[in-house]
């Protein structure tokens, strides 16, 4: 189970804002390329667990600075799926 978390947070701390464009649509959030874009850099380089309760909550606050509240809710609610 643990190579899956790894696998995981690793794409998330990696993911460049064409591949996020991407998972956007394939879970119907809205993002804007320039959303993406800075979702993306304020992701490059962190090691982030997601499966981390407290990093996911600060994770998901700033996105909500930079995306606005629906989308890091909507972000939000495919990582609860992704943790399950």
């Amino acid at each position: 189970m643990k190579i899956f978390q790894n696998i995981i947070n690793h794409k998330i701390n990696t993911i460049s804002a064409d591949e996020l464009m991407k998972y956007a649509n394939q879970f119907q959030i809205k993002v804007s390329r320039a959303q993406a874009h800075k979702v993306a850099a304020y992701l490059k380089g962190k090691q982030i667990n997601i499966f981390n309760d407290a990093e996911r909550t600060g994770l998901i606050k700033e996105i909500a600075k930079v995306a606005g509240p629906e989308t890091a809710r909507e972000v939000n609610r495919i990582f609860l799926e992704l943790t399950k």
